[in-house]
């Protein structure tokens, strides 16, 4: 984990989960790596009206899954959104994914409930020459 916290809700994260841009959001930020290459920074955005003093804002992972502990918070899933943008990185991303002078594609996949409130935003970022999703469900589950 490189870092679980609130922070400041960019402009995409604001709009994907219906709040305002720079309003607190819960993050949950991982790193991937494939044979000691950096490959992957993965980020959980939850607004805090939902999340906020929940274990999905606290340190470490959230076992047995996101998915278990935002259905124990009451919430049922009922679709799912992804905007994919390929974009130079930011500083922080470039040294991350050591891509220098390399594009990132980013991939935001935004879960609503059945209640139509934007529940959790996913957001991949990797070098676009190095990615590769294999999606892989559980039987007779659909997860996000």
């Amino acid at each position: 984990m490189l870092f679980v916290g609130q922070e400041p809700a960019s402009e995409h994260v604001a709009a994907a989960l219906r709040t305002e841009s720079g309003d607190p959001v819960i993050a949950r930020r991982k790193m991937f790596w494939a044979d000691g290459v950096p490959v992957r920074i993965a980020t959980s955005f939850f607004r805090t009206d939902i999340g906020e003093g929940t274990r999905l804002d606290d340190e470490g992972f959230v076992l047995p899954t996101l998915q278990a502990a935002i259905e124990d918070l009451g919430h049922t899933f009922s679709h799912a959104t992804e905007t994919l943008t390929a974009r130079p990185p930011t500083p922080y991303e470039a040294d991350l994914l050591d891509a220098a002078g390399e594009w990132v594609v980013q991939i935001l996949r935004v879960s609503v409930s059945t209640d139509d409130v934007p529940i959790h935003a996913l957001e991949t970022v990797c070098a676009a020459s190095r990615h590769a999703f294999p999606i892989g469900q559980v039987a007779g589950s659909d997860q996000f």
